[in-house]
């Protein structure tokens, strides 16, 4: 193709590429990946580094695992997957975790003082003497992990590399998947059954090419100039690239009556990619938009939040609503429309909540569902007094709303609680009069991992309704909160623990200890100045000789 005369890409997928050829298999790297190469139209380079990459072949199953022994088969549908790891040890290039253990300089205490705020953050944690490890940055908390300091995290899923036989499916059940599943003889086949034609390309790399690359020698990006790579397009996808269009392969409404979660795909890949659903597509996306209650939650959540997290998640929510799919996924956001809210707000409750999904400063899916939800209850609770619109009480109403439409999307426990939260508190007021100890017990209520994300919340708010993006209030509160994050936020950080009670005070292991410490906190948070261990201790005493 004239027009990518270079391919920058990693050495695992040409080795993969590589060791299926040299097996006598086809094989070739086929949807996303190929995409992401051929968006900019323009470029003279093209860089695959950032794509999930999957590989179509004319190997069956059992012949894949062949070629890579360490691999995870956990479907029907021919799928094998190979992590990173596994290729680069397969590639010889793999460092022995032996050989990356520190030097005795690197294994001294680490530094937790937080990083500067940067691009506007807004509050700034590099004073504080206790930092919670959801604030540290990544590395620290590794370093941590390792060293004991914090408790270790699931790490974040490896990079993994799938490889699927060639197929054509069979009839499809449920509007969910194949009834059976056949391998396919040619990529011809296996292209014509997906999903869009710019998902429908592949690329095929020369076969004398891939062998002669020393895949143990280099770790680094690979370029590939155009005598050794071909684009395999049948379907039309680079033009409709060009013209930034969704389309269908074939007939729109057989390929949403196959897999109905196809009809919220439409919508994600318009707004990731910037493009426009074709005409066609469109109607057939009306037409079977209830199609969609056949699909699992799971499936329809991740669609949705890839959605809100691109850069056009206002324009997300307004096409699923003129398609009719809102409806079936978070059908009380419709309830705000036309409702009027008065004051500073200029717009009916819809409206201000999709400009402000709009404004989020935050990349964050579950900030930005948050903030799409955080007037949900305006409607249900709207009374006219005097002559106009009132919502009390609607953040509290609105976070048990919040919190159902969470646990429908089967968000985790951790997501659905950050959410509730968000909607719950995020019409704190400040006053210039409240006491250090009121700033203290906001903080302690929201959280400490979550002040970040519920001024984000407050800002967004605030520009969705016209106003500016901040006030002298709560540029104040914000540096009286940095100020507070010296002080104590949990039980743990008392300067006594359930052993120095029972040691001092000839206390027994028991229900009491709880509870004196509870107390010790409670009053710590109001007198940080009481936090200290004789103190502590002379308060622990009244306790206990009044109970």
């Amino acid at each position: 193709m004239k027009n990518t005369p270079i391919i920058k890409i990693p050495p695992e997928p040409l080795f993969i590429l590589n060791k299926l050829q040299e097996s006598g298999f086809e094989a070739y790297i086929v949807g996303g990946a190929v995409r992401d190469t051929l968006v900019d139209a323009d470029s003279k380079a093209y860089n695959l580094t950032a794509s999930d990459y999957d590989f179509a072949t004319s190997a069956k199953p059992e012949e894949i695992q062949k070629i890579f022994p360490e691999n995870f088969y956990e479907n029907e549908f021919g799928t094998i997957s190979v992590t990173k790891t596994h290729l680069q040890e397969q590639m010889g290039i793999l460092v022995k975790d032996d050989e990356t253990k520190g030097t005795e300089s690197e294994k001294t205490e680490p530094n937790f003082e937080a990083s500067p705020a940067t691009n506007d953050k807004t509050i700034n944690l590099n004073e504080a003497t206790k930092i919670h490890s959801s604030l540290m940055d990544s590395e620290k908390v590794k370093i941590a992990e390792k060293q004991g300091s914090v408790k270790k995290t699931t790490d974040p899923k490896e990079e993994v590399f799938e490889i699927t036989t060639f197929r054509s499916d069979g009839e499809y059940k449920n509007h969910r998947k194949p009834e059976d599943v056949v391998w396919g003889e040619t990529l011809e086949s296996d292209l014509g059954r997906r999903d869009f034609t710019i998902n429908s390309m592949a690329i095929k790399f020369s076969t004398k090419f891939l062998a002669t690359l020393d895949f143990s020698k280099t770790n680094e990006l690979m370029k590939v100039d155009s005598n050794n790579f071909e684009i395999i397009d049948l379907y039309g996808g680079i033009n409709d690239l060009k013209y930034q269009i969704i389309k269908t392969v074939g007939d729109p409404n057989k390929r949403f009556n196959e897999d109905a979660l196809r009809l919220l795909r439409a919508v994600r890949f318009s707004v990731q990619l910037n493009m426009q659903i074709d005409e066609k597509t469109y109607a057939a996306i009306l037409k079977n938009a209830n199609l969609i209650e056949h699909i699992s939650w799971e499936r329809i959540r991740d669609e949705f939040l890839k959605m809100i997290k691109s850069d056009y998640p206002k324009e997300a929510i307004e096409i699923l609503d003129k398609t009719g799919l809102l409806k079936i996924i978070i059908p009380e956001l419709l309830e705000g429309k036309m409702v009027m809210q008065g004051g500073h707000h200029f717009a009916d409750v819809w409206t201000h909540s999709l400009d402000a999904l709009n404004e989020c400063p935050s990349k964050d899916p579950i900030i930005r569902l948050a903030t799409l939800l955080h007037d949900i209850a305006k409607p249900r609770t709207l009374k006219i007094i005097d002559g106009k619109p009132t919502f009390y009480n609607h953040e509290i109403i609105g976070s048990r709303m919040a919190k159902n439409i969470a646990k429908r999307l089967r968000l985790s426990s951790e997501e659905i609680e950050r959410i509730f939260i968000l909607v719950r508190y995020h019409m704190f007021h400040y006053q210039p009069e409240n006491s250090d100890a009121s700033i203290r017990r906001f903080m302690k209520k929201v959280g400490l991992e979550n002040i970040n994300d519920i001024l984000d919340v407050r800002e967004a708010d605030r520009l969705g309704s016209g106003a500016r993006k901040t006030s002298w209030r709560l540029e104040e509160m914000k540096q009286r909160m940095i100020e507070q994050l010296h002080q104590p936020f949990s039980v743990r950080d008392l300067k006594i623990d359930g052993n120095d009670l029972m040691k001092e005070l000839n206390l027994n292991p028991g229900k009491i200890i709880g509870e004196i410490l509870n107390d010790l906190f409670e009053k710590v948070l109001d007198n940080p100045e009481l936090n200290t261990k004789e103190q502590l201790l002379e308060i622990a005493k009244n306790f206990t000789s009044a109970s």
